[in-house]
């Protein structure tokens, strides 16, 4: 039935392409680089990756609804990536079903602005783990490029088959 209160409410979330390029917007203002759909070491592909000029890593994970959080227990693995984690969730999700501040921050956004309303915390990456990501960073982006793949999107699979592949370089060698 059109205009019921389930497809109004499917209707104002937006979806995670559109969460995911505002994320990334935010980080290019600030003057950071980012990737979205990076593949880590793990094999687990985070939604977002940024490195600030001092060489702080940020991962963000999107979440455009309240199923897609629910139903997602691997944003866990990705704490141990990155020296600050956010959840992206759009200014209509319930953040009450988000973690505390202790473990995550959260960014909002209306597909266009981001609002970060919580901080995250700080947890500093060990120097060999920054020094891995710094190179796999750079090397995805450069490869990234060479295929015409900058935005991790549209092209998908053909860049996340390059990014397992150097996953199992690193790890042959």
């Amino acid at each position: 039935m059109a205009g019921s209160p389930a497809e109004t409410a499917a209707s104002t979330h937006l979806g995670t392409a559109r969460i995911t390029a505002a994320i990334a917007r935010m980080f290019i203002e600030r003057g950071e680089a980012c990737l979205r759909e990076f593949t880590v070491k793990s094999g687990r592909r985070v939604d977002v990756i940024s490195m600030a000029k001092g060489g702080e890593i940020t991962v963000v994970e999107v979440k455009s609804s309240r199923q897609d959080f629910l139903s997602d227990n691997k944003w866990h693995e990705y704490l141990e990536w990155a020296d600050r984690f956010y959840f992206a969730v759009d200014d209509s999700f319930d953040r009450d079903l988000l973690p505390g501040p202790e473990i995550c921050g959260i960014i909002i956004t209306d597909g266009f602005d981001c609002l970060e309303t919580q901080p995250a915390p700080v947890t500093k990456l060990k120097a060999a783990r920054r020094t891995h990501l710094a190179r796999r960073l750079a090397h995805v982006a450069m490869r990234r490029l060479e295929f015409g793949l900058a935005n991790g999107d549209g092209e998908g699979a053909l860049a996340h088959h390059l990014e397992e592949e150097e996953i199992k370089e690193d790890a042959a060698g």
